[in-house]
């Protein structure tokens, strides 16, 4: 369930706010190949299902990059601000995979606004995101983003 707030003032309110925990949604084999043609990466272990279930990880696993592509949709779920005229991606400070995400798997975002800072014309905002691998011991990513908003 989305947090909404109307503001930049709203905003910086939540600072330190645990934003909750998104739906999990599937990594299928249909998303890694549509990756894959997106951004030209085919390796194997994406992509052949059949080299892929004798590789290291018994069966194809998503590319990380799409497992980070997918924090933003994900994170719509945590949080709506509206009555700002820009939203944009402004960065990453760290990112991590400590664990592959296996095709069939389910992911979601745990989310906190660690920090909402002063920028020319809006706010920054820093939200720490793991991306938890549903029944996995560690998460598929861990990060740190960065967002702007213009009032």
């Amino acid at each position: 369930m989305s947090l909404t707030v109307n503001g930049l003032d709203e905003l910086k309110k939540l600072a330190g706010s645990d934003l909750g925990t998104s739906e999990w949604i599937e990594i299928t084999q249909e998303r890694i190949n549509t990756f894959a043609d997106a951004t030209g990466d085919h390796q194997w272990i994406h992509v052949d299902p059949h080299r892929a279930a004798e590789g290291p990880f018994g069966a194809p696993i998503a590319h990380g990059y799409l497992t980070l592509s997918l924090f933003i949709p994900l994170f719509t779920e945590l949080l709506d601000v509206q009555g700002v005229t820009t939203k944009v991606n402004y960065g990453l400070n760290k990112v991590r995979f400590p664990a592959p995400v296996k095709v069939g798997s389910r992911i979601r975002l745990v989310g906190n606004l660690a920090e909402v800072e002063d920028v020319p014309g809006g706010v920054q905002i820093t939200v720490d995101g793991t991306i938890e691998i549903e029944g996995g011991a560690k998460p598929a990513a861990v990060l740190q983003s960065l967002s702007r908003f213009y009032a």
